[in-house]
């Protein structure tokens, strides 16, 4: 004789999925919306439920199939918030036999011969329950053609016909689709909720766990109920009904939070060969390199929340070691240097996960904070130049010709406020003024220079024209209405006469343009080149651009702003806010009660 084959283990996702609106955690305000609607009678005739894996939207859809078709322990009840739970119905349903309640998953099920399906089966009355229910699971599986298949009948349908749909990516879903529904978000479930529900199913299953671990499991699981339910089904297995921190950092290939701690406080000392050895400890117990940066990454995060809030040392989901020294080495960091740090951890974790070593990405991103944690803050460096600037003045090197570059006025006030520092430089003996602006209606025949006829053949979008005067040509002699040039050896041919055309065109005037052998000045793109050079010079030069490049060594300057820049910026904004305003003369000039200053300041 055969013996009975032992009932199949039911995972606690299944085992404790909630069978009413009361026993949903974390759906305040879904439930209470629900209830009322129950009590008053006001069902709507679909639902969709959003949110992230494991917050219960399949397991709210059930229940709501319930609630409508509950007839009570009498069999005369009718729609309810709380099911009873014995009726057939309810434990039909329950059993997944209904055959009035059809779940469907979208994502096996995407075509419009299956929503045809739907469609035809929804023209039918009940067969045994009060409501044919139909729940589609991941909804915004479903192809274009299904949804405008389904709209109609999604919009009107038969009195006995509900649509229950669950979505974790409702942006896919149709707004024709959305605007026949109602719409509930379900969030994530808060840690301290989550780890009193995970402790009260451990004590159910008679496993006594640390409160320490629910608190990795719930942080771990991110708000989702059934993936922590699995992470304790997981734990209780790998402890063997005693579940400790220790295991579930085992369990999870968590860092020990304690090393953690330890390893960060080793880098913001600058103690990196100590910091190198933590990480290489952890790693031959099996840590991710990945996932230690990702945990210095929360622990950071961590102690700029205790050094804005000191109110979250008291989140239980927190371990005891980070509650006790997380207060010490919060009150030693600014939140200046945990902004900075966050900024390298978090480019760092990136690193770490693409580099072929991944080790390796760890241990240099370490060695990158170590080196870093003694560098000033900007505001810090900002607060040394003001206080030491004029000396640096006096004891630095003068330069070799033109004198010092003259500061703005106000570039300390604008760098405080996060501007740029405007340095003016000397002017050039070679500069050439930045030709006017100009449209459509001025006259084009006052062309100053060589530069103006190339700006405005970029104007008159002659692109082709245009590069060629700028990169190709030497300007020998210019004077209004002649032009003699020597050709590059990339200059077309039939330049001259391209360019003698189009001038006579754009003016109206007779331009003569002659080739000569003389070797010209420089062609204008190899002037604008020793321009910017001469300006990151006279930049360098500057006694708070020195002391900002002496305090972040291996910065460079990467771009000058001079005035007439600034002014030009302006000026197109300028006009910009003017044809704004032409279009639409009510909206008004963003400047509008600005004060204007006129003097030096600049920011």
């Amino acid at each position: 004789m055969t013996e009975p084959t032992p009932p199949a283990y039911r995972v606690l996702a299944r085992k404790y999925r909630p069978q009413s609106f009361a026993e949903l955690i974390g759906q305040d305000a879904m439930v209470r919306t629900l209830t009322n609607a129950f009590a008053s009678g006001r069902l709507a005739h679909a639902y969709i439920l959003t949110g992230v894996r494991g917050v219960g939207k399949t397991t709210t859809a059930r229940i709501i199939a319930r609630a409508l078709n509950c007839v009570g322990d009498d069999g005369t009840g009718g729609p309810t918030a709380e099911p009873c739970g014995a009726c057939e119905p309810c434990r039909s349903i329950a059993e997944d036999r209904n055959i009035d309640v059809l779940e469907m998953d979208a994502a096996s099920h995407t075509g419009v011969n299956d929503i045809r399906d739907i469609i035809d089966g929804a023209r039918y009355a009940p067969a045994a329950a009060r409501f044919k229910v139909y729940v589609i699971d991941e909804v915004h599986m479903l192809s274009i053609s299904a949804f405008n298949a389904l709209l109609k009948t999604l919009e009107e349908p038969p009195p006995s016909v509900k649509f229950v749909f669950a979505t974790t990516e409702v942006r896919r879903v149709p707004l024709t689709v959305l605007s026949r529904c109602q719409r509930f978000d379900l969030r994530r479930v808060d840690l301290d909720e989550l780890a009193a529900h995970l402790n009260m199913i451990a004590e159910r299953e008679g496993a006594q766990v640390e409160a320490a671990a629910l608190g990795l499991m719930a942080r771990a699981a991110e708000g989702s109920v059934r993936d922590g339910l699995s992470l304790l089904d997981q734990a209780i297995a790998h402890g063997e009904g005693a579940v400790s921190e220790l295991n579930v950092s085992a369990m999870l290939g968590l860092a020990n939070r304690a090393r953690i701690i330890d390893l960060f406080d080793q880098v913001m000392a600058g103690d990196i060969a100590e910091a190198l050895g933590s990480l290489r400890g952890m790693y031959d117990a099996g840590t991710d390199p990945a996932v230690v940066v990702q945990d210095l990454l929360d622990l950071v995060h961590w102690l700029t929340r205790l050094k804005l809030a000191p109110d979250a040392a008291a989140d239980m989901a927190v371990a005891e070691v980070e509650r006790t020294r997380g207060r010490a080495m919060a009150e030693k960091l600014s939140v200046p240097v945990l902004a900075r740090t966050w900024q390298m951890l978090f480019k760092g974790l990136g690193e770490t996960q693409t580099a072929s070593a991944p080790l390796a990405a760890a241990e240099m991103l370490l060695v990158r904070l170590a080196y870093v944690v003694d560098l000033p803050v900007p505001a810090d460096l900002v607060r040394r130049i003001e206080g030491g600037g004029a000396a640096a003045a006096k004891t630095g090197s003068p330069p070799p010709s033109g004198g010092e570059p003259r500061a703005a006025p106000g570039a300390l006030s604008s760098l405080r406020s996060g501007g740029q520092l405007a340095v003016e430089p000397a002017p050039s003996p070679n500069a050439r003024p930045a030709p006017e602006a100009r449209t459509e209606t001025s006259p084009a025949a006052t062309l100053p220079d060589f530069a103006a006829v190339a700006a405005f053949a970029e104007h008159k979008r002659e692109a082709i024209l245009y590069a060629h005067l700028v990169h190709d040509v030497h300007l020998v002699r210019f004077e209004h209405g002649r032009i003699e040039l020597r050709l590059g050896e990339k200059a077309p041919a039939n330049l001259v006469t391209r360019l003698d055309g189009c001038l006579r065109d754009w003016t109206g005037e007779r331009w003569v343009v002659t080739v000569s052998n003389e070797d010209g000045e420089p062609t204008l793109s190899e002037q604008a080149s020793a321009e910017s050079a001469r300006q990151h010079l006279d930049a360098a030069r500057h006694p708070f651009v020195r002391a900002a490049l002496d305090s972040f060594p291996g910065a460079e300057i990467s771009a000058v702003r001079t005035r007439p820049d600034l002014a030009t910026d302006l000026d197109a904004l300028l006009r910009e806010v003017g044809d704004q305003e032409a279009l639409d003369p009510a909206a008004g000039s963003p400047l509008d009660g600005d004060p204007v200053d006129d003097g030096e300041e600049e920011t």
